[in-house]
Protein backbone atom coordinates (compact mmCIF):
# COMPACT_ATOMS: atom_id res chain seq x y z
CA UNK A 1 0.00 0.00 0.00
CA UNK A 2 1.44 3.51 -1.36
CA UNK A 3 0.46 6.28 1.50
CA UNK A 4 1.28 9.83 0.68
CA UNK A 5 1.16 12.43 3.38
CA UNK A 6 0.90 15.97 2.38
CA UNK A 7 2.37 18.24 5.59
CA UNK A 8 3.74 21.88 5.26
CA UNK A 9 3.53 23.19 9.07
CA UNK A 10 5.08 22.94 12.43
CA UNK A 11 2.10 20.63 14.20
CA UNK A 12 1.78 18.27 11.44
CA UNK A 13 5.85 17.69 11.49
CA UNK A 14 5.00 16.65 14.82
CA UNK A 15 2.03 14.48 14.14
CA UNK A 16 3.96 13.25 10.83
CA UNK A 17 6.64 11.62 12.79
CA UNK A 18 4.46 8.79 14.40
CA UNK A 19 2.85 8.22 11.25
CA UNK A 20 5.72 7.58 9.09
CA UNK A 21 7.56 4.75 12.11
CA UNK A 22 4.02 3.45 12.13
CA UNK A 23 3.53 2.98 8.07
CA UNK A 24 7.66 1.97 7.98
CA UNK A 25 7.09 -0.94 10.74
CA UNK A 26 3.66 -2.10 8.55
CA UNK A 27 5.79 -1.98 5.61
CA UNK A 28 4.10 0.15 3.52
CA UNK A 29 5.40 2.75 1.15
CA UNK A 30 5.09 6.20 2.22
CA UNK A 31 5.39 9.88 -0.13
CA UNK A 32 6.07 13.02 2.44
CA UNK A 33 5.29 16.05 0.21
CA UNK A 34 6.50 19.16 2.10
CA UNK A 35 4.78 22.15 0.97
CA UNK A 36 6.73 24.44 2.37
CA UNK A 37 3.65 26.77 4.47
CA UNK A 38 6.34 26.71 7.21
CA UNK A 39 9.65 27.03 5.41
CA UNK A 40 11.69 28.94 8.14
CA UNK A 41 14.56 26.26 9.46
CA UNK A 42 13.28 26.84 13.42
CA UNK A 43 9.58 25.65 12.09
CA UNK A 44 10.13 22.97 9.16
CA UNK A 45 14.03 21.46 9.07
CA UNK A 46 14.65 21.04 12.90
CA UNK A 47 11.64 18.83 12.91
CA UNK A 48 12.41 16.45 10.66
CA UNK A 49 15.75 16.24 11.82
CA UNK A 50 14.90 16.08 15.67
CA UNK A 51 11.91 13.72 15.21
CA UNK A 52 13.77 11.14 12.77
CA UNK A 53 11.48 11.74 10.00
CA UNK A 54 12.65 10.79 6.43
CA UNK A 55 13.61 13.72 4.32
CA UNK A 56 10.28 15.18 1.93
CA UNK A 57 9.86 13.03 -1.23
CA UNK A 58 8.79 16.02 -2.67
CA UNK A 59 8.92 19.83 -1.57
CA UNK A 60 7.20 22.47 -3.16
CA UNK A 61 8.18 25.55 -1.28
CA UNK A 62 5.33 27.92 -1.94
CA UNK A 63 6.05 30.10 1.42
CA UNK A 64 3.61 32.43 2.92
CA UNK A 65 1.84 34.19 -0.25
CA UNK A 66 0.23 37.51 0.08
CA UNK A 67 -3.28 35.69 1.38
CA UNK A 68 -4.75 32.14 2.29
CA UNK A 69 -6.12 32.46 -0.97
CA UNK A 70 -3.06 32.64 -2.67
CA UNK A 71 -1.21 30.23 -0.59
CA UNK A 72 -3.75 27.66 -1.31
CA UNK A 73 -3.75 27.67 -4.87
CA UNK A 74 -0.05 27.44 -5.32
CA UNK A 75 -0.22 24.30 -3.70
CA UNK A 76 -2.79 23.01 -6.02
CA UNK A 77 -1.17 23.69 -8.78
CA UNK A 78 1.71 22.58 -7.59
CA UNK A 79 -0.01 18.49 -6.04
CA UNK A 80 -2.05 17.92 -8.89
CA UNK A 81 0.83 16.86 -10.92
CA UNK A 82 2.35 15.15 -8.27
CA UNK A 83 -0.39 13.54 -6.71
CA UNK A 84 -1.40 12.11 -10.50
CA UNK A 85 1.84 10.20 -10.74
CA UNK A 86 1.95 8.77 -7.47
CA UNK A 87 -1.66 7.58 -7.75
CA UNK A 88 -1.07 6.14 -4.11
CA UNK A 89 -3.48 4.38 -2.55
CA UNK A 90 -4.09 7.03 0.83
CA UNK A 91 -3.54 10.70 0.74
CA UNK A 92 -3.33 11.36 4.19
CA UNK A 93 -3.90 15.05 5.37
CA UNK A 94 -3.18 16.19 8.92
CA UNK A 95 -4.76 18.99 10.65
CA UNK A 96 -6.65 22.59 9.52
CA UNK A 97 -4.08 24.20 7.68
CA UNK A 98 -4.15 25.67 4.29
CA UNK A 99 -1.73 22.60 3.30
CA UNK A 100 -4.38 20.12 5.00
CA UNK A 101 -7.34 21.60 2.23
CA UNK A 102 -5.00 21.80 -0.42
CA UNK A 103 -4.02 18.24 0.22
CA UNK A 104 -7.84 17.67 0.65
CA UNK A 105 -8.51 19.02 -2.71
CA UNK A 106 -5.93 17.83 -4.95
CA UNK A 107 -7.17 14.43 -3.77
CA UNK A 108 -10.39 14.52 -4.61
CA UNK A 109 -10.66 16.17 -7.82
CA UNK A 110 -8.02 13.30 -8.82
CA UNK A 111 -10.36 10.64 -7.63
CA UNK A 112 -8.11 9.21 -5.05
CA UNK A 113 -9.06 8.11 -2.04
CA UNK A 114 -8.59 10.66 1.24
CA UNK A 115 -8.18 10.22 4.80
CA UNK A 116 -8.31 12.94 7.36
CA UNK A 117 -5.92 12.34 10.45
CA UNK A 118 -7.70 14.69 13.25
CA UNK A 119 -10.69 14.84 12.28
CA UNK A 120 -13.84 15.94 14.01
CA UNK A 121 -12.30 19.23 15.53
CA UNK A 122 -14.34 22.42 15.94
CA UNK A 123 -14.06 25.63 17.56
CA UNK A 124 -17.50 27.23 16.02
CA UNK A 125 -15.60 30.08 14.86
CA UNK A 126 -16.03 30.60 11.44
CA UNK A 127 -13.42 33.81 11.52
CA UNK A 128 -10.63 31.27 11.97
CA UNK A 129 -9.35 29.86 8.83
CA UNK A 130 -8.18 26.64 10.83
CA UNK A 131 -12.29 26.12 11.15
CA UNK A 132 -13.05 26.66 7.60
CA UNK A 133 -10.29 24.10 6.28
CA UNK A 134 -11.01 21.23 8.82
CA UNK A 135 -14.92 21.30 8.04
CA UNK A 136 -14.26 21.26 4.50
CA UNK A 137 -11.95 18.64 4.47
CA UNK A 138 -13.95 16.26 6.94
CA UNK A 139 -16.82 16.87 4.39
CA UNK A 140 -14.30 16.11 1.22
CA UNK A 141 -12.50 12.94 2.73
CA UNK A 142 -13.35 9.54 2.68
CA UNK A 143 -12.01 8.39 6.00
CA UNK A 144 -12.32 10.43 9.33
CA UNK A 145 -9.61 9.67 11.56
CA UNK A 146 -11.11 11.32 14.99
CA UNK A 147 -8.63 11.79 17.65
CA UNK A 148 -11.59 12.26 20.59
CA UNK A 149 -14.67 11.02 21.61
CA UNK A 150 -15.78 14.75 21.00
CA UNK A 151 -14.63 14.59 17.71
CA UNK A 152 -16.63 11.65 16.77
CA UNK A 153 -19.50 13.19 18.35
CA UNK A 154 -19.45 16.21 15.91
CA UNK A 155 -18.78 14.22 13.05
CA UNK A 156 -22.17 12.02 13.63
CA UNK A 157 -23.74 15.57 14.02
CA UNK A 158 -22.59 16.45 10.57
CA UNK A 159 -23.80 13.14 8.88
CA UNK A 160 -20.67 11.70 8.73
CA UNK A 161 -20.89 8.72 11.17
CA UNK A 162 -20.12 5.84 8.56
CA UNK A 163 -16.95 7.66 7.94
CA UNK A 164 -15.73 7.85 11.26
CA UNK A 165 -13.37 5.68 13.53
CA UNK A 166 -12.00 6.86 17.08
CA UNK A 167 -8.19 6.06 16.62
CA UNK A 168 -7.01 8.10 19.27
CA UNK A 169 -4.51 11.47 18.97
CA UNK A 170 -0.93 11.08 17.32
CA UNK A 171 0.36 13.84 19.44
CA UNK A 172 0.30 11.80 22.19
CA UNK A 173 2.28 9.35 21.22
CA UNK A 174 5.20 12.35 19.87
CA UNK A 175 4.80 13.59 23.00
CA UNK A 176 5.39 10.88 25.26
CA UNK A 177 8.32 9.81 23.05
CA UNK A 178 9.87 13.17 22.93
CA UNK A 179 9.37 13.31 26.81
CA UNK A 180 10.91 9.85 27.51
CA UNK A 181 13.76 11.43 25.30
CA UNK A 182 14.26 14.51 27.38
CA UNK A 183 13.48 13.46 30.52
CA UNK A 184 16.41 15.23 33.09
CA UNK A 185 17.08 17.88 30.71
CA UNK A 186 17.20 20.81 32.02
CA UNK A 187 18.05 23.85 29.68
CA UNK A 188 16.66 27.52 29.39
CA UNK A 189 13.94 27.69 27.47
CA UNK A 190 14.82 31.22 26.65
CA UNK A 191 17.54 34.07 27.60
CA UNK A 192 17.70 34.86 30.55
CA UNK A 193 15.12 32.15 31.79
CA UNK A 194 16.59 30.18 34.76
CA UNK A 195 15.23 27.18 34.07
CA UNK A 196 15.87 25.68 37.64
CA UNK A 197 13.76 28.33 38.71
CA UNK A 198 9.41 28.70 38.25
CA UNK A 199 8.93 30.40 35.10
CA UNK A 200 5.31 30.10 32.34
CA UNK A 201 6.07 28.94 28.62
CA UNK A 202 4.03 31.27 26.57
CA UNK A 203 3.58 31.31 22.42
CA UNK A 204 1.38 34.00 20.49
CA UNK A 205 0.86 33.42 16.77
CA UNK A 206 -2.94 33.49 15.59
CA UNK A 207 -3.69 36.02 13.50
CA UNK A 208 -6.54 37.44 15.62
CA UNK A 209 -4.41 37.75 18.46
CA UNK A 210 -0.56 39.37 16.54
CA UNK A 211 -2.52 41.18 13.47
CA UNK A 212 -4.04 43.97 15.04
CA UNK A 213 -1.89 46.76 16.98
CA UNK A 214 -3.89 47.09 20.33
CA UNK A 215 -5.03 43.49 20.78
CA UNK A 216 -1.55 42.29 20.35
CA UNK A 217 -0.01 45.00 22.64
CA UNK A 218 -2.36 43.85 25.42
CA UNK A 219 -1.15 40.51 25.56
CA UNK A 220 1.71 41.71 25.58
CA UNK A 221 1.92 43.99 27.97
CA UNK A 222 -0.60 41.31 30.26
CA UNK A 223 2.50 38.52 29.57
CA UNK A 224 5.62 41.45 30.38
CA UNK A 225 3.19 42.23 33.99
CA UNK A 226 3.23 38.42 35.29
CA UNK A 227 5.15 37.97 38.54
CA UNK A 228 7.34 35.32 37.37
CA UNK A 229 9.80 34.89 34.28
CA UNK A 230 7.71 34.37 31.38
CA UNK A 231 9.89 32.20 28.25
CA UNK A 232 7.88 33.57 25.35
CA UNK A 233 8.62 31.17 22.17
CA UNK A 234 8.19 33.92 19.23
CA UNK A 235 6.59 32.66 16.06
CA UNK A 236 7.99 34.70 13.14
CA UNK A 237 4.30 35.62 12.80
CA UNK A 238 4.63 37.62 16.13
CA UNK A 239 8.25 38.74 15.40
CA UNK A 240 7.15 40.86 12.05
CA UNK A 241 3.72 42.07 13.89
CA UNK A 242 5.89 43.49 16.67
CA UNK A 243 8.33 44.91 14.62
CA UNK A 244 5.43 46.49 12.90
CA UNK A 245 3.58 47.89 15.44
CA UNK A 246 7.21 48.94 17.41
CA UNK A 247 5.75 46.66 20.85
CA UNK A 248 9.35 45.29 22.78
CA UNK A 249 9.15 41.41 23.43
CA UNK A 250 12.14 41.86 26.27
CA UNK A 251 10.47 43.62 29.11
CA UNK A 252 9.10 43.15 32.75
CA UNK A 253 8.73 39.56 33.27
CA UNK A 254 8.84 38.58 29.53
CA UNK A 255 12.33 37.21 27.49
CA UNK A 256 11.72 36.57 23.91
CA UNK A 257 13.49 33.33 22.19
CA UNK A 258 13.08 31.18 19.65
CA UNK A 259 10.72 28.54 18.83
CA UNK A 260 12.12 25.27 20.07
CA UNK A 261 12.45 21.88 18.31
CA UNK A 262 9.76 19.67 19.56
CA UNK A 263 12.02 17.51 22.05
CA UNK A 264 13.15 20.53 23.83
CA UNK A 265 9.81 22.45 23.65
CA UNK A 266 8.21 19.10 25.09
CA UNK A 267 11.42 19.55 28.30
CA UNK A 268 10.28 23.14 28.44
CA UNK A 269 6.92 22.34 29.07
CA UNK A 270 7.34 20.05 31.67
CA UNK A 271 9.85 21.84 33.40
CA UNK A 272 7.65 24.93 33.26
CA UNK A 273 5.32 26.17 36.20
CA UNK A 274 2.18 25.83 33.33
CA UNK A 275 1.89 27.44 29.74
CA UNK A 276 0.07 30.19 28.44
CA UNK A 277 -0.72 30.33 24.54
CA UNK A 278 -3.34 30.09 21.94
CA UNK A 279 -1.66 27.08 20.14
CA UNK A 280 -4.28 24.34 19.98
CA UNK A 281 -1.05 21.35 20.00
CA UNK A 282 0.49 23.22 23.15
CA UNK A 283 -3.02 23.28 25.18
CA UNK A 284 -2.71 19.52 24.52
CA UNK A 285 0.74 19.26 25.38
CA UNK A 286 0.40 20.90 28.62
CA UNK A 287 -2.48 18.74 29.37
CA UNK A 288 -0.75 15.30 28.60
CA UNK A 289 2.28 16.81 30.42
CA UNK A 290 0.08 17.81 33.47
CA UNK A 291 0.82 21.80 33.55
CA UNK A 292 -2.27 23.95 34.01
CA UNK A 293 -2.64 26.26 30.47
CA UNK A 294 -4.26 29.64 29.66
CA UNK A 295 -5.57 29.93 26.78
CA UNK A 296 -5.38 33.59 25.36
CA UNK A 297 -8.70 32.94 23.22
CA UNK A 298 -12.82 32.75 23.30
CA UNK A 299 -13.06 29.21 22.40
CA UNK A 300 -10.68 26.06 22.06
CA UNK A 301 -11.28 22.81 19.39
CA UNK A 302 -9.83 20.95 22.86
CA UNK A 303 -12.36 20.92 25.39
CA UNK A 304 -11.05 17.91 27.46
CA UNK A 305 -8.64 20.47 28.44
CA UNK A 306 -11.07 22.25 30.08
CA UNK A 307 -12.09 19.93 32.68
CA UNK A 308 -11.19 20.69 36.18
CA UNK A 309 -9.68 23.99 34.88
CA UNK A 310 -6.59 22.31 33.91
CA UNK A 311 -6.74 24.58 30.99
CA UNK A 312 -8.73 28.15 30.86
CA UNK A 313 -10.26 30.52 28.24
CA UNK A 314 -9.16 34.25 29.02
CA UNK A 315 -8.78 37.72 27.60
CA UNK A 316 -5.36 39.48 28.14
CA UNK A 317 -7.13 42.25 29.86
CA UNK A 318 -9.11 40.47 32.61
CA UNK A 319 -8.64 41.70 36.19
CA UNK A 320 -7.50 38.14 37.13
CA UNK A 321 -5.21 37.47 34.15
CA UNK A 322 -2.24 37.38 36.73
CA UNK A 323 -3.91 35.31 39.00
CA UNK A 324 -5.17 32.53 36.39
CA UNK A 325 -1.77 32.58 34.66
CA UNK A 326 -0.02 31.63 37.27
CA UNK A 327 -2.28 29.15 39.40
CA UNK A 328 -0.98 25.75 40.41
CA UNK A 329 -1.97 22.49 39.35
CA UNK A 330 -5.43 21.64 39.89
CA UNK A 331 -5.43 18.49 42.35
CA UNK A 332 -7.50 16.83 40.25
CA UNK A 333 -6.05 13.83 38.58
CA UNK A 334 -6.07 13.76 34.47
CA UNK A 335 -8.08 11.49 32.76
CA UNK A 336 -7.08 9.96 29.25
CA UNK A 337 -9.69 11.48 26.65
CA UNK A 338 -6.45 12.02 23.78
CA UNK A 339 -5.82 8.12 24.03
CA UNK A 340 -2.96 5.82 25.34
CA UNK A 341 -0.06 6.47 22.87
CA UNK A 342 -0.73 3.76 19.99
CA UNK A 343 -2.94 6.08 17.58
CA UNK A 344 0.12 5.94 14.89
CA UNK A 345 -0.42 2.29 15.00
CA UNK A 346 -4.09 1.89 14.53
CA UNK A 347 -4.56 5.14 12.18
CA UNK A 348 -2.01 2.39 9.70
CA UNK A 349 -4.79 -0.59 10.42
CA UNK A 350 -8.20 1.57 9.67
CA UNK A 351 -6.14 2.41 6.26
CA UNK A 352 -5.44 -0.95 5.79
CA UNK A 353 -9.17 -2.36 6.32
CA UNK A 354 -10.67 0.43 4.36
CA UNK A 355 -8.61 -0.33 1.30
CA UNK A 356 -9.10 -4.11 1.85
CA UNK A 357 -12.78 -3.02 1.70
CA UNK A 358 -13.00 -1.02 -1.37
Amino acid sequence: MRILSVVGARPQFVKLAPIAAAVTAAGHEHVIVHTGQHYDPELSDVFFSGLGIPQPDEQLHVGSGPGHGVQTGAMLAALDPILATYAPDWVLVYGDTNSTIAGALSAVKLHLPLAHLEAGLRSFNRRMPEEHNRVLTDHAADLLLAPTAQAVEHLEREGLGERTVLVGDVMVDACLRARDLAAGSLEAPAPGVDPARPYLLATIHRAENTDERERLTSIIDALAGLPIPVALLAHPRLRARAAEYGIELDRGSLRAGAPLPYAQLVAAVSGSAGVVTDSGGLQKEAYILARPCTTVRTETEWVETLKDGWNVLTEPTAADFSRIATRPAPATPLGRPFGDGEAATRVVSELERAARSR
